[in-house]
């Protein structure tokens, strides 16, 4: 049995990788300050004897005792990490000096999970892992992509010159049960939206594309990434290289809940990429019989499933007490 921290384990990611942890037979340490976590989304958890949750900022040092670390905590959508600028690169960059120092001194192995948006708005497509990337380093998003970016080179340096046993992965686009539903990603806006009959707005003329993973194929990549020989560090992709425009998303989304929503244009945000695809050859060849297994349609229906429970749910609550 392992003892296990991961941090930012209340979040949409981090909760599902807690539960898959759990039940492969570890103890789990998850870390959150609930700037965008939940604890509701691993209050299923809390009668596991082997599971334990702390309340705790990364920004600040901590000391435990554990085998391994996933270092997840950060703000991974627009809204929120666009909400406290400052916040969501000191968690980034102190985050990762704090988790790192804390991996040098226990002589635990640690995973970094960074982003597709290292990549920026890419000018290589699809991008793999030695595509440096196309960022604005003082754009709307940089906080969020600079922080990571910055995140990483943390990582190999202190694996080169303290020889910290690290792992990196960068994100694509992930979705599934847990989203928070106003968190503004593509995925969870369009469901809202279609669910309750709403205008969907798309940015731009919705010709942009986006590759889209379904949670359960991410958590099986960052722990078979974590297994890997120690002198494999990354960084790897992953992600589903399956590409959809944002029209073709918000289509299948009005099929999929029988909606009577209308399509909408809204102009582009700032920085907002065009493309986003992985190479995921490298995970392919070093990641055992690991690759997406969930298409996006039967994705999607699971996380409208739970997002259509949730509004029952919130319904039902706001009867009870009268509103």
């Amino acid at each position: 049995m392992k003892r296990i921290l991961v941090t930012g384990g209340a979040g949409f990611v981090g909760s599902h990788l807690c539960e898959r942890l759990l039940k492969e037979g570890n103890e789990v340490v998850c870390m959150d300050n609930y700037f965008t976590g939940r604890k509701s989304k691993i209050v299923h958890l809390m009668d596991n004897p082997y599971f334990e949750l702390i309340r705790h900022d990364i920004t600040l040092p901590y000391f435990i005792e554990v085998d391994e670390i996933y270092n997840l905590a950060c703000p991974a959508s627009p809204v929120h990490y666009q909400h406290n600028p400052i916040k969501t690169i000191k968690t980034s960059v102190l985050g990762a000096i704090n988790m790192l120092g804390l991996a040098k001194r226990i002589n635990a192995k640690i995973l970094q999970a960074s982003t597709s948006e290292v990549y920026g708005d890419p000018e290589v497509h699809p991008q793999p892992e030695n595509y440096w990337g196309h960022v604005n380093p003082i754009g709307i998003r940089s906080c969020y992509d600079e922080g990571k970016r910055c995140a990483e080179s943390l990582f190999v340096n202190y694996h080169e010159s303290n020889n910290v046993l690290v792992k990196i992965i960068r994100i694509f686009n992930t979705y599934g049960p847990r989203m928070e539903p106003d968190d503004g990603r593509v995925v969870s806006n369009f469901i809202m939206q279609a669910l309750q009959d709403q205008d969907i707005t798309v940015f731009g003329d919705g010709t942009q594309t986006r590759s889209f993973q379904y949670v359960s194929d991410l958590v099986d990549g960052m722990i078979k990434m974590m297994a890997t020989e120690d002198t494999f560090i990354g960084p790897i992709n992953i992600g589903n290289p399956g590409e959809f425009t944002m029209l073709e998303l918000a289509q299948t989304i009005i099929d999929l809940t029988n909606s009577r929503s209308k399509i909408i244009h809204m102009p582009l945000p700032a920085d907002d990429p065009m493309q986003r695809q992985p190479d995921i050859t490298l995970a392919k060849e070093k990641l055992k019989d690991w690759k997406p297994s969930v298409d996006l349609r039967s994705g999607l229906e699971k996380t409208i499933k739970y997002f259509d429970g949730m509004m029952l749910q919130n319904t039902s609550i706001k009867e009870l007490i009268g509103h």
